[in-house]
């Protein structure tokens, strides 16, 4: 399969790419074309690309910004639902990013292993799940700080005479913080 002649372009001229993508909101590829082409004779490259394939690369970054938009609505309606009891909207919002990272991997087939943009996003998975690993294990501490707590509350109760429903509706109360 060949690449895209996008994907060979130097990284300066491809962000210029998608800044009037973005900027003529996807539309008037012909125009989009002609920037480019002018950009990269200017520069002294031989490379030049056709209007088609600036319209499949468009297309890719149009669904591209399109996903993370979708991201950003469910991360905030995650918010919404959940709140932030002991970490539960971190690890949800990590497990959605993590979805959509893996989603994004498979749907980059043109993108080049030596390319910037595949190093950044192999660095920014590494950065998740080391997000993930740490929220998992300040989860894991409080659970334990509450566990804790539980038990001194119920032999403070117990020694105080209250009955054993009491003491165990105490108990579950507090370790119904964290789940």
């Amino acid at each position: 399969m060949q690449r895209s002649k996008v994907t060979q372009l130097p990284a300066e001229i491809r962000e210029r790419l998608d800044r009037e993508l973005i900027d003529r909101g996807f539309g008037d590829y012909d125009a989009i074309t002609d920037v480019i082409n002018e950009l990269l004779a200017d520069a002294g490259y031989e490379i030049r690309l056709s209007r088609s394939g600036v319209h499949r690369y468009g297309q890719a970054v149009e669904d591209r910004i399109g996903a993370l938009k979708v991201a950003t609505e469910q991360a905030k309606a995650i918010t919404d639902a959940v709140g932030d009891d002991a970490g539960k909207m971190g690890a949800a919002l990590i497990s959605l990013i993590q979805e959509k990272a893996f989603d994004l991997l498979i749907r980059m087939n043109e993108l080049n292993p030596d390319d910037v943009g595949f190093e950044k996003l192999m660095l920014a998975i590494a950065k998740l799940n080391g997000a993930s690993i740490q929220q998992k294990k300040w989860q894991s501490e409080i659970e334990e700080r509450l566990r804790r707590a539980a038990d001194s509350v119920e032999k403070a109760v117990k020694s105080a005479g209250l009955g054993a429903d009491t003491v165990q509706s105490i108990r579950r109360e507090i370790l119904g913080i964290a789940s």
